[in-house]
């Protein structure tokens, strides 16, 4: 069974303290010009980092990813008959 994950985003003031930031979770991203950092953890112990997190001094701000929450079984997904023929054909 897959362990459920929620994405946090973080917003900094400085890039040196991307290293306190990485204790929390699996740091995936960092972008240095927008300041911000992307990290998952688990789902069950979401909020409480959350709110550790939230109470650094230099966070700006903590905004959680939505994309556990999305919808990503697809009704109707109609395929191209032009690809579908291609795959068949091995091109």
């Amino acid at each position: 069974m897959r362990t459920q994950r929620q994405g946090i985003v973080v917003w900094f003031q400085h890039m040196k303290n991307i290293k306190q930031i990485k204790k929390f979770g699996h740091l995936i991203y960092v972008s240095k010009d927008q300041k911000y950092a992307v990290l998952y953890v688990n789902q069950s112990e979401y909020e409480e980092k959350e709110k550790r997190i939230g109470q650094l001094p230099f966070v700006s701000k903590v905004s959680p990813s939505q994309k556990p929450f999305i919808r990503t079984d697809y009704e109707n997904a109609k395929l191209d008959k032009a690809k579908e023929y291609d795959y068949k054909m091995g091109i």
